[in-house]
């Protein structure tokens, strides 16, 4: 497993217990009340490090390479998914993933923005930085499912948009603000759920929901803590600073009201008990989804629509 900065002390604990339990293995030796102790101050130092995490802190979490992406949640949620490609535009961009399927007996349309698991599948997805035919083809989707009255679910995880040449010629800023407008435009249900990392226009594009869910331990910004630093300090080091400028946690955003809802983790982060996380979100999405479709299509767009347009007023 990748241990975190702040996870070193943990990470000595778990390697003493990996160590205990080969020589249990190969010698024979019952050592189980030794490991058992040893589990206990793993689970006590997992519970106090992640009470008390920092804005910088929760980032890293949310960047963990471990942490389930996209297609997994695909995987473990959705029955018969079939993915579609392309924009019918200019091609396909794997950062967007997306298709039908079913969830809880339900067909879904599910889009996601995918950062790949190893070198190989980080390249092929853009490590989850979309180009414009990624957007259009999200569009396109949304598009297919509210012509089919078929409620849409997005998963996001990315560190924004690619910011290529190449996205900028053919048309990237575009690409996203007609995106977004479809989100708003759907008379069908839209639940968006930061999974990992939601930044700038690029998380936005799929995050215009009905329903807006986080992760205990995502994130969710207007730009990344480095990019905030490199702009306002002219130093990349200053990104702790700028994590807590920024008010990017889940709970900051909560109270806010810039979201709706917030999963809990199990201890140590999603990346430490995947089932456990696919079962909270699976729970919580099937509640909300009841809740939607019971709803007037045209209520549906309206108050979707006027949620966004209350957000950032001040009270009178």
């Amino acid at each position: 497993m990748h241990f975190l900065d702040f996870e070193k002390p943990i990470a000595e604990l778990e390697g003493k217990i990996a160590e205990l339990r080969h020589l249990s293995d190969s010698d024979g030796i019952n050592i189980a009340e030794e490991v058992s102790r040893l589990q206990l101050r793993v689970d006590k130092d997992l519970r106090s490090a992640y009470a008390k995490l920092t804005p910088w802190q929760k980032t890293q979490v949310a960047r963990h390479p471990d942490r389930p992406h996209a297609l997994d949640y695909i995987r473990a949620l959705i029955e018969d998914f079939m993915p579609l490609a392309g924009d019918r535009v200019f091609g396909e961009d794997s950062a967007v993933v997306g298709g039908l399927g079913r969830f809880q007996g339900r067909s879904v349309m599910v889009i996601g923005l995918e950062k790949g698991r190893d070198t190989e599948t980080r390249i092929k997805h853009n490590f989850g930085m979309a180009r414009p035919e990624g957007y259009r083809k999200a569009r396109r989707l949304m598009e297919l499912a509210d012509k089919f009255g078929i409620p849409v679910i997005t998963l996001v995880d990315t560190a924004g948009a690619y910011p290529g040449v190449d996205a900028e010629e053919r048309g990237q800023a575009e690409a996203i603000a007609r995106c977004i407008d479809c989100c708003l435009a759907l008379r069908v249900p839209l639940i968006s759920l930061i999974i990992g990392e939601g930044g700038s226009g690029g998380a936005i594009a799929l995050a215009t929901g009905n329903v807006v869910l986080m992760l205990e331990h995502a994130i969710y910004s207007v730009i990344s803590p480095e990019g905030c630093a490199s702009i306002l300090w002219r130093d990349g080091e200053q990104a702790k600073t700028a994590a807590e400028a920024l008010k990017l946690t889940a709970q900051d955003l909560e109270r806010l009201g810039v979201i709706d809802g917030i999963i809990p983790e199990p201890l140590g982060g999603a990346h430490r008990a995947t089932e456990a996380i696919f079962a909270a979100v699976r729970d919580t999405l099937e509640m909300h989804m009841n809740q939607l479709v019971r709803i007037d299509p045209g209520q549906l767009r309206a108050r979707r629509r006027d949620k966004f347009l209350q957000m950032g007023r001040g009270l009178e």
